[in-house]
Order: C-alpha cells, then structure tokens, then sequence
C-alpha cells in the first residue's frame, strides 16, 4: 500500500498514557509507551500527520535500585526536558469541585529524514492549582485510585480541549491507546451540538478509534459510578451501556464511543471478543520500530546489502540474502556490548564464546519471569551435557506490585545461589539504552507468559531485528510469527508439564556449539521473515487502511 495522506490534509491524534520519546525524557513504563513512540516515528518516517498526546512526569515511572538482599527500592527518575517547548495555551478542566490548571509542553519527534510529529504533554504542575493537583503529573501510574482517574481526566478530557485550543479542527481521527483516555468520546459527548443522544454518540463514533492492549480484567480501569460522579459530576450516567453492575470500565467507555476497535493480535482479538461479546473487534499486530531497535552493527550490514530497508521495512525480506559469516560477525560485535553492559551493571564478568539467554520483560506474575529457574538441578544437567550457559535479568515490577516485588528477591536469592554454577546476572533500572544492547546481544530471547495473558509482547520482535531468535510459549505474536525451528522455538506446556528444559538441552544449545551454521540461519531467518513483518511501518499502514477511512 502506497503512502497516503487523510482527506482535507486532516491529521490523526494519538492519545496514550505513556509516550518514549527518548530515554532521557521518562515519559514511560514500558511496553505501551514504547508502542506508542514507535508508531509515532512510523509516522514521521511515512510522512503521514499524526500527533501525540500524553502527560508530562516530573518524576517519571521510577528509577529502580536493588538491594543487597535483592529487593527493588524506587526512586524518583529525573528527567532531561530541555527539548520540550511551553507552548501559550491554558486549559481548565473541573475535577470534584475544583478548576484545575492544564498547560502543554511540545516535543517535535521526527525519524530517518520524516516529517515533524508533534507530541503534547499535559502538566498541572503549576503555582496556581492547589497543591493535590499540582502533584497528579508527578509520577506515571499512580497506585492512588484517585490519582490514577484523575490522570485519566487530563488525558481524555484535557487532551479534547487541547485540540480545540490549539485550533487543530483538522482532526480527523482520535486514536485511543489503551482505556486511560477513553473520557475523551465523553468530552466530545457532552460538547456535541446536535439535537439527541443518539445523534451525538454516532457523531463522537466517527471521531473515535480504540485499541485495547489488555486481555486480563485486572488490568482495565474499572470504576464505582459513585466514585467516578464525585470526580465528574457531568459524567452521562443516562446512557446505560456505560454501566454495569453500577460500576464504569474505561475500556468497555472506550468501546462504546469507538467507530473501530482493535486487539493487539489476532489471539488476542479472540481473548477480547469473549471479554466484551457485545462488541466488533478487529486486531492488528503490533510491530517495532526498526531503525530504532536495529543495533549499529545490523544498519551496517542492512546498509550494504538491503536498499532502502529503512524506509521501506519490508525490505528486511532481503536478509536471506546475507551470508551467515556477516550475521556471525554482527552478531558478535553486539554481544561484546551486551558483556560490557553486564560487567558495568553488576560486576559480572561473561564472555563471548558461551550462549546468553535473556530475560528482559516486566516482572508480572503472568510472565513467569522466574520461569527458567525453578528446576536447578535441570538447569545444571544442561550446563553438564548440552554446553556451558550464562543468562541475564531485567525489568521492573510496579511499586504497588506486591507479587512483582517478590519475584525480583526470587530471582536475585536464586542469582545468588548458583553464583558459583552458573553465570547469571540482573541489570537494574531497565530502559531504553539497555534494552537496545540486550535485544541485540543476546543468543537466545526468551518469553515465557500463561496463555493467553499476553496481548501481543514487543520485546521478542525487537531482538529479531538483530537475528535473535525467541523461544516462547505460543501467545500473543509468536502464534502468527513463529515458524518451527526456523525463527525460534515454542514452549509446549501440557497437563502441568513443559519442554522449557528438554527443548533447551535438546535442541538449542546443542545447535549452538555443535552447529554454528543451522544456528546462524535461525538468526538469519529470524531478520527475513519476522523483522520485515512485525515493524511499526506496517502497523501503521494497517491503521491508515482499517481504522483512520
């Protein structure tokens, strides 16, 4: 599908909670926030109009340390905002009994030669409010209730008037990433002039599309009416379909309001039809972005070989093209990076010729992050039989995540206790930086969710982009991405058992010392067929076609 442009030179607005800009700007917690700055470089890179809208804060997700007896304590994540530009408009949004203070900051975010995509960050932090209020844009993702809906007021509402303010009657699409701003179709409800109910809500459906990232209920904003009614008062509880069980979910208020929804794979897709039967569901798969999450040593080698694989994704298709010599040799200068990181990060010391399985993701019960784990004897055997092995952690639990929390001790007391076995570190403070050197670095990437609880997961698609291969259990991308024993490797779980260890011992570490080459055509493979799919730039186009005419 060739480029495009919206009719009347008119532009999408991409609302969302979290945006990652850069790493230096802490607008991000993870996955959802780096979708978002992905798909927004996407845009840049295809010249299609876009803009961002977020909030801005101050103190960021948080700066994760470890302890010595390996618990995550948080700090505050101070960021570098001198790229951002205060902009004249003020926007007053009624929260309770209050009048409420809104300025935005500009970032103009701009890829590979693109056009400028304009993000608008939301900030209350001013001596004007009181001082509850000047403290909601502080830090992302609240444990507070009241905070946590009170920032999903400034993003929905406070996000529509800033269109209006701004003057950006061009809008022609609002694009809801995830539930967090879905009071944005309320705020276009209650301002709509025509004459019924009806009239209005299929005027606001026009305007709005919506994507749902979460196919557990727990992770959806639900809300008591009479909670949400003492914070917005004005809130239309005369449309029933609202509420259920006296009670609002934003994603299901998202839904209503939406013209098109979509999952974030076709597994989840099927997940969310059961979720909310009442509804159409789509899905596009997510994708990264490539120029972003190609490490240096993979642009050389696309540059030489694959013209126009940065403006044009699908490109990377050439890479069966690439001599696996080449691959080796990229590969290699990457993990060297991955080494130093280590050694700086935990004092470690890894080394280049032994295989490196990785761990990078969110630390959520779901995702089983202390998975590999639990079977040490198993882990041992494969260190006698199959081949020597050194593995890496990473990531975050929500401060408010108690079950998350413990996982991290688990892993670090385990870390600990096979010090003298098994070469096993955790990075802290995941972000950014250190995802591009693990993503690239590492010989193995592996995911291990419950089924289905994962929407779509980015991280393994990152990694293709460098000729890392994914072993995983089939959810989310890898159902539609996986192809057996050619881009990775699935992990079958059957009647409480799984092939994690066997397929490990069996199959992958095996290839990896005594078959150089089949372990390099994986990587190969893993460039050519998943990386040249699973990018934003598609995603994008999938957006243009199916949800934004």
């Amino acid at each position: 599908m060739k480029n495009k442009k919206l009719k009347n030179n008119s532009s999408v607005a991409y609302f969302s909670m979290e945006i990652a800009l850069e790493n230096n700007i802490k607008n991000f917690a993870g996955g959802l926030g780096v979708l978002a700055g992905d798909l927004l470089r996407a845009a840049s890179e295809l010249k299609f109009p876009m803009i961002g809208v977020s909030l801005l804060y101050k103190n960021g997700y948080f700066k994760q340390v470890i302890s010595k007896d390996g618990e995550q304590k948080e700090r505050a994540d101070k960021s570098n905002f001198s790229k951002l530009k205060l902009l004249s408009p003020k926007i007053f949004l009624q929260i309770a009994q209050d009048k409420v203070l809104v300025r935005v900051w500009e970032y103009k975010l701009k890829s590979n030669g693109g056009i400028d995509i304009p993000v608008y960050l939301l900030d209350t932090d001013w001596p004007e409010n009181k001082d509850k209020h000047r403290q909601l844009c502080k830090n992302l993702y609240s444990a507070d209730l009241r905070k946590k809906l009170k920032q999903s007021i400034i993003l929905g509402r406070g996000g529509i008037k800033l269109l209006n303010k701004l003057g950006l009657e061009n809008i022609s699409k609002i694009h809801l990433n995830e539930g967090h701003g879905a009071l944005a179709g309320v705020e276009l409800f209650l301002n709509s002039k025509k004459r019924s109910d009806k009239e209005k809500i299929k005027e606001v459906r026009k305007k709005i599309v919506f994507t749902t990232h979460t196919p557990v209920i727990a992770g959806h904003n639900i809300y008591f009416k009479e909670f949400l009614l003492k914070y917005q008062p004005d809130f239309p509880v005369k449309i029933k379909e609202l509420i259920k069980e006296d009670r609002v979910n934003f994603t299901n208020l998202a839904m209503f309001f939406s013209s098109y929804i979509n999952g974030v794979s076709l597994k989840h897709k099927e997940v969310t039809k059961g979720m909310f039967p009442h509804y159409k569901i789509d899905s596009i798969t997510n994708g990264v972005h490539s120029s972003l999450w190609t490490s240096a040593s993979f642009k050389h080698l696309f540059d030489k070989y694959i013209t126009g694989w940065a403006e044009n994704n699908e490109q990377l298709i050439g890479a069966k093209n690439i001599s696996l010599i080449e691959i080796k040799k990229a590969h290699q200068e990457e993990k060297k990076k991955l080494i130093k990181l280590v050694k700086e990060n935990s004092g470690k010391v890894f080394k280049e010729n032994i295989f490196t399985i990785t761990f990078a993701r969110r630390f959520a019960p779901y995702k089983r992050p202390s998975w590999l784990l639990e079977d040490i004897k198993a882990l041992k055997e494969i260190k006698k039989k199959a081949g020597k092995i050194q593995i890496v952690y990473a990531g975050k639990a929500h401060p408010a995540d108690v079950i998350g929390k413990s996982l991290i001790l688990e892993v670090n007391k385990k870390i600990k206790s096979l010090e003298k076995e098994i070469n096993i570190a955790f990075i802290p403070n995941y972000d950014l930086k250190k995802a591009k050197i693990l993503v690239a670095g590492s010989d193995l990437w592996l995911n291990n969710p419950i089924a289905p609880n994962e929407a779509s997961a980015t991280s393994g698609m990152k990694a293709a982009h460098n000729g890392v291969p994914q072993l995983s259990t089939l959810d989310g991308w890898w159902l539609e991405a996986e192809r057996k024993n050619r881009t990775g490797w699935d992990i079958i779980e059957k009647k409480h058992k799984n092939n994690l260890y066997q397929i490990l011992a069996e199959k992958i570490i095996p290839l990896y010392y005594k078959n150089e080459q089949g372990y390099y055509k994986i990587c190969r493979n893993a460039i050519t067929y998943n990386a040249s799919k699973f990018n934003t730039q598609r995603v994008l186009r999938e957006y243009i076609k199916k949800a934004y005419y």
